[in-house]
Parts: C-alpha cells; sequence; structure tokens
C-alpha cells in the first residue's frame, strides 16, 4: 500500500489536464445544473420532477418487482410522508438505514461505510440543500465515474409499495439522505434494477475517486490487519460482503 497522499496526487494531476470533474468543479451529469434548476423552480414556485430519469416503471427497472406490484407503487414526496422532512437527525450514523422490500445489502453496507468518513460524505452529499429551507423537491449528489466527478441531480420522489418503502430508507422516520442517495446512484447506473447486485467496492470506489483492494478472506495476506489498520489511518473507507445469493421478496431473505 502506497503512502497517504500518493494516489490523491495521482488524481489531482489528472485533474489538471481541463479543470473539470474536479471535486471542487465535477461535470453537470446529463447537463443538468442543479443551481439553475433550483432556483428556476423556486421562482416559479414549482416542485421539481426530473425528465432524465423520471418516477416511473423505468426508473424502477426489470425484474424486480412482478407487474402486480409495479401497478401498485406509488412515488411520493418526504414532505408528504411526514410533516418535518430532514436529510439528516441528528448525526449520521451507519445504524440509520435499513433495506426496503427489495434486497441491494450491498449498497447498504457502502453507505454504512460511507458515515465512518464525513469529510468524503460532505463531498457526495453537498451541504447546500435541505427540507427546511429553499425546498424545491430538488437534490444533489456528486461521484467519481470513469475518470471524472458528476454531480447528479434528482426530484426527491420515492418509490413506495403498499406504503411501504421499496428500496433503501432511513429507520428514523423523518430522515431521507440513504433514500435520496440511492435515487441519484440509481440514475446514475440506469434504474435501480441496475444496481441490484453489486459489490461493496464499486460504490465505495464512485465515493472516493479512490482505488480499491479487495482481498478474499480464505486467500487474505498474513498481514491483513496490519493493512486495515493503515487504511483506517488514512481515513480511507472500508466494507466488508458475503457471498451473492437470489434475494426472495416474499420472505426477504437470500
Amino acid at each position: 500500500m502506497p503512502p497517504p497522499g500518493v494516489c490523491l496526487n495521482i488524481i489531482k494531476e489528472r485533474y489538471r489536464k481541463d479543470g473539470h470533474g474536479t471535486p471542487e468543479n465535477p461535470e453537470k451529469f446529463l447537463d443538468q445544473d442543479f443551481q439553475f434548476l433550483h432556483e428556476y423552480c423556486l421562482i416559479r414556485g414549482m416542485r421539481y420532477i426530473d425528465d432524465m430519469f423520471p418516477p416511473d416503471r423505468n426508473a424502477i427497472g426489470r425484474d424486480l418487482l412482478t407487474p402486480e406490484q409495479m401497478q401498485r407503487v406509488e412515488w411520493v414526496r418526504p414532505t408528504k410522508i411526514v410533516p418535518d422532512p430532514y436529510l439528516f437527525v441528528d448525526s449520521v450514523s451507519r445504524f440509520d438505514f435499513a433495506q426496503g422490500a427489495v434486497g441491494n445489502c450491498w449498497f447498504l453496507a457502502s453507505i454504512g461505510a460511507l458515515t465512518f468518513q464525513n469529510h468524503i460524505l460532505k463531498q457526495v452529499l453537498p451541504t447546500d440543500q435541505a427540507f427546511e429551507k429553499d425546498y424545491a423537491g430538488i437534490f444533489h449528489f456528486r461521484f467519481w465515474r470513469f475518470g471524472k466527478w458528476y454531480d447528479v441531480v434528482i426530484d426527491d420522489k420515492l418509490p413506495m409499495l403498499d406504503g411501504r418503502f421499496i428500496f433503501v430508507h432511513s429507520k428514523t422516520p423523518n430522515e431521507f439522505w440513504p433514500a435520496l442517495l440511492e435515487k441519484a446512484y440509481a440514475k446514475v447506473c440506469g434504474s435501480y434494477s441496475d444496481m441490484n447486485s453489486g459489490n461493496v467496492s464499486e460504490a465505495l470506489m464512485d465515493f472516493t475517486g479512490g482505488i480499491h483492494m479487495t482481498f478474499q478472506l480464505k486467500e487474505a495476506p498474513a498481514d491483513l490487519f496490519n493493512l486495515m489498520r493503515r487504511a483506517a489511518q488514512s481515513k480511507s473507507l472500508m466494507g466488508c460482503g458475503t457471498p451473492k445469493g437470489k434475494y426472495d421478496l416474499s420472505t426477504k431473505r437470500r
């Protein structure tokens, strides 16, 4: 493992070539400008609906729900779910959230790791947005994809089935950052179904722009604990996972 800062310096040097796609100046995903869209909605007194990732069956994708279940899906804004929604309630913790009716525990583990490093969380989830001030039903998140940082705009309509969240949600009823973060990531991937199976390392790389290292425990190096200790000292994100299995929606078990 290289000394702390070596990989970061390599990435910064790559960014200097054109000045775009940096953490400070991310590319606009699908050319959507959050500031412009937010101000437009405020001036017009309207709630934003994302025409590039509209709240419909295509956003959910294929093979996650039956046709009959899909008919019962409702897209609901947090302001209609609870009277006092917030992005964050108190401090951020890995115990804040839970799976919905569809299992994507790899992403759950990824955002759990994200809560350990506030400086990375603030990069992924910009602090210039809230339900309490200038609310217009629009939020944005930042992910590193294919060599650049992108700013991803979404509306805040969340899919629910029979009054229950289908995907990741907070255990605190009026906290919504996990659900909105997942929706933004689903938009980047193409749909929720496109992120139904994945690896923790994939999301951690998209949250940081860093280089990931993966070890199978049965083949782990003898100094694995020392590697983890050094990673923690470098404020890296770490996670773990179990072998993939088929998720049964009726029992919510693998």
